[in-house]
Order: structure tokens, then sequence, then C-alpha cells
């Protein structure tokens, strides 16, 4: 695949990503946001809960899980450590949670998926 369309399919399984995260009550406060050493694909807020989300859109939930490594979320931990002062509020909870895009199927939304 090339690199455009890999940027293209990436774009649209954001898309999609947030459009499953609409449906289930969430308001969209960004997406793609860049941050020192690393980016957030969406930055989510459902009542008290401020979620950095990334999206990961493969051909199974096996190559979606093995593309989300230790690296990848600690990227975007510093960039959701640098990008929280920017959207938090008093008294919220912060979160990284992933949503997996697959073919023909529901986005899979994994919540708090680094502990870190």
């Amino acid at each position: 695949m090339t690199r455009q369309a890999a940027e293209k399919r990436g774009r649209g399984a954001e898309t999609l990503a947030c459009w499953h995260l609409r449906l289930r009550g969430w308001r969209i406060l960004a997406r793609r946001v860049r941050a020192r050493g690393g980016e957030v694909d969406i930055v989510a807020r459902r009542g008290r809960t401020l979620a950095f989300v990334e999206v990961k859109a493969r051909a199974t939930a096996q190559a979606a899980a093995f593309s989300l490594d230790e690296w990848r979320l600690r990227r975007v931990a510093a960039a959701a450590e640098q990008l929280t002062p920017r959207f938090m509020r008093d008294g919220d909870n912060v979160r990284i949670d992933a949503i997996f895009v697959l073919p023909r199927q529901w986005p899979r939304h994994l919540v708090n998926v680094w502990q870190g």
C-alpha cells in the first residue's frame, strides 16, 4: 500500500471512529492533534470523561492489536500529557482509549488501554 493510500485509509477510519463515538454520546473536541513527541487521532468527551483515542484500521483484530504496541501507546500518552491542560476541566477523568476499525464490522472501542 502506498503512503497516500494508507493516509486515505487512516482518515476514513478516523471519520468512522468519530461517528461511532458520536452515536454513543461522545462529543469530538479535536482530530489529529499534534504535540511534541506524538499525535492523538481523536480527543473526545462524554460527561466528565476526557478520552484521547488512537484509531487503528487493519484487516483483522489480531493485526490491529499487534499494531497498538507499547511504543505507539507511549507516544500517544506523551502527546495526551501535553494536551490535557488544553482540554481538561476540573473533575475530569482522563484516559487513553483505542478504536479498531475492521472490514465489515462495527468499530471496536477499547477503554483505558494505557496504564503508564
